[in-house]
């Protein structure tokens, strides 16, 4: 793909004799929304993690924004922003102490940072809660404040993990109508995972399901469902990685906590 902002041909991660991702294949066009799906364990978060600098991959070519996360960390790093499925903002903090704090570990001019933290606060309609503590917020406001705060660096590209996990349904549909808008107004490229499909049917303009550390399908949601030959991405998902349930091991659950630290101490 031409116009790809992320780019990985053959990557394979392995812990141990744990082979979690096995030579995959993708691309994801600039300015683009992109849902990578797949059930617990499939390999899509280890993916993350490589692409955002957090894990070294075993083998394959990687380019994100046309840099090598090997090679050019920190050029990958000031590329995108990232809202973790776990919070991650300082509860003791204000909202514009949050914005401010992250802005200075970017190095963003103060008089630049001032009007960005201005701006986005607005845009997710957080301005006039700008000076209350975090602990007082909303799942939803908190949810907002983790985007704003993910976009102040002007990020080329958007990871989020889980962005609307354990909200209810009118704030899910608020925060992808704050996500899609961010697409548009800042052409700004949308990496996400969800385990709400239909998030991904109405919002992914392509779409990429991993299971077993392998890329099963990829397309745009029109298109897996007629390979799959369903009416919906959901029906579809499921005939394509079965309907057993998975649970994640706990060596994987302690390496994204242990990555989540590393990435906050970095």
């Amino acid at each position: 793909m031409k116009d790809a902002i992320v780019q990985v041909t053959g990557l394979v991660k392995k812990f141990g004799e744990i082979e979690a991702v096995r030579g995959i294949d993708f691309s994801v066009e600039h300015g683009s929304i992109f849902a990578f799906l797949g059930p617990n364990g499939a390999g899509k978060t280890t993916t993350i993690k490589i692409l955002t600098t957090l894990l070294k991959p075993t083998s394959g070519k990687i380019l994100v924004n046309g840099f090598d996360p090997l090679t050019h960390q920190n050029d990958v790093r000031r590329s995108f922003g990232i809202v973790f499925q776990d919070p991650s903002l300082d509860d003791e903090l204000t909202a514009y102490e949050n914005m401010e704090f992250h802005g200075v570990l970017y190095n963003i001019p103060q008089k630049l940072r001032k009007n960005r933290i201005e701006e986005l606060l607005k845009f997710t309609e957080l301005w006039e809660r700008r000076n209350d503590l975090v602990k007082n917020f909303s799942g939803g406001m908190r949810r907002r404040l983790e985007i704003a705060r993910g976009l102040l660096h002007h990020p080329k590209i958007l990871f989020l993990d889980e962005p609307t996990l354990g909200l209810d349904p009118q704030t899910r549909n608020h925060i992808w109508e704050y996500i899609r808008n961010l697409n548009t107004k800042e052409n700004i490229t949308v990496f996400f995972t969800t385990h709400y499909i239909a998030e991904a049917e109405q919002s992914a303009k392509q779409v990429a399901i991993i299971d077993h550390g392998q890329i099963i399908t990829r397309g745009t949601p029109e298109e897996i469902k007629r390979q799959a030959k369903t009416s919906s991405l959901e029906e579809a998902f499921i005939s394509l990685t079965g309907k057993e349930i998975r649970e994640e091991t706990m060596g994987t659950k302690e390496l994204f906590r242990n990555s989540h630290k590393m990435w906050r101490r970095s």
